[in-house]
């Protein structure tokens, strides 16, 4: 062989592995498989439907309204089963989270994870609870009945995801959808309140996002505290230290060590010029003028 021949072998052979993509060769001039970019448009404050209706994981027909008006927050996962990698993810990262916290899956909260893939049917969802509240359990016994797995029609989980921002497309040249990695917390009556994105949810973060969703029904006073001293940054997409929270913060702590100095002496003070205070009998070394 040449090696003008040995040359154009090898320039189309570079060629022909250029132009092919993972799953095979494309027609030049085919439809691209490159995912689609799909957003989350935050909607806070506004308020899902509650009579969208799904069915469950044991095949009994619901309302989204029936995870709602509980006196507590919710959290909202969109994913599918059959998605080969992204929600299976997400799906582990919320179940180490759940895992972690020292709130209560069915007291303090509940999860609701929908699929928004008209494909999957209550046996999918049914094997992937299975499987998430095996991983949850033994730290909270009770995760079963609070981490419900919903299925339905593409319009009930299109109106959903339409309703809290969530953006998804589906890809014909691979047959899977292309979408983000969220939570969205909603209070008790359904009102987004916070998004978590990304493929970890610090317990820290998560355990703020509950209670700020729980509108004062979830945690305890020192929860609601430090809700004063984390802020949520959008930058960051986390809770971060609040400035003015932390300044609150140290000016209560001030005023307590003040307090804690101070108090002891004026009452030292008040004792010292004050016999009475001190619990002594009365003087009686001086009887006093003389009778007239």
């Amino acid at each position: 062989m040449t090696v003008r021949r040995a040359a154009l072998v090898f320039l189309l052979t570079a060629v022909a592995v250029a132009t092919a993509d993972r799953g095979g060769a494309q027609p030049m001039g085919g439809p691209s498989a490159e995912p689609p970019e799909v957003t989350v448009t935050e909607r806070l404050g506004e308020t899902v439907s509650p009579d969208t209706r799904f069915v469950d994981s044991e095949g009994t027909p619901v309302r989204l309204g029936d995870f709602l008006g509980k006196d507590r927050p919710v959290v909202l996962v969109m994913t599918y089963h059959s998605c080969p990698m992204l929600c299976g993810l997400i799906l582990d990262a919320v179940a180490q989270t759940l895992a972690e916290t020292d709130l209560t899956p069915g007291e303090d909260f509940e999860v609701v994870t929908v699929s928004f893939d008209p494909r999957d049917t209550p046996a999918r969802a049914a094997a992937a609870k299975a499987r998430y509240v095996a991983a949850v359990e033994g730290a909270h016994p009770g995760i079963a009945g609070a981490w419900h797995f919903l299925t339905g029609e593409e319009a009930a989980s299109a109106t959903l995801a339409r309703e809290i921002g969530f953006g998804y497309e589906f890809v014909p040249e691979t047959g899977e959808y292309a979408h983000g990695a969220v939570l969205t917390l909603l209070s008790p009556q359904g009102t987004v309140t916070r998004y978590l994105y990304g493929l970890t949810y610090p317990p820290r973060d998560f355990r703020l996002a509950v209670v700020e969703a729980g509108e004062g029904t979830v945690g305890s006073t020192l929860d609601r505290f430090l809700l004063t001293c984390f802020q949520y940054d959008p930058t960051t997409r986390s809770y971060t230290p609040y400035i003015l929270g932390i300044m609150k913060l140290g000016g209560v702590l001030l005023l307590v060590g003040l307090a804690a100095v101070l108090v002891p002496l004026w009452r030292r003070e008040r004792r010292r010029r004050d016999p009475d205070a001190l619990g002594l009998p009365p003087d009686l070394s001086d009887p006093g003028p003389p009778p007239a």
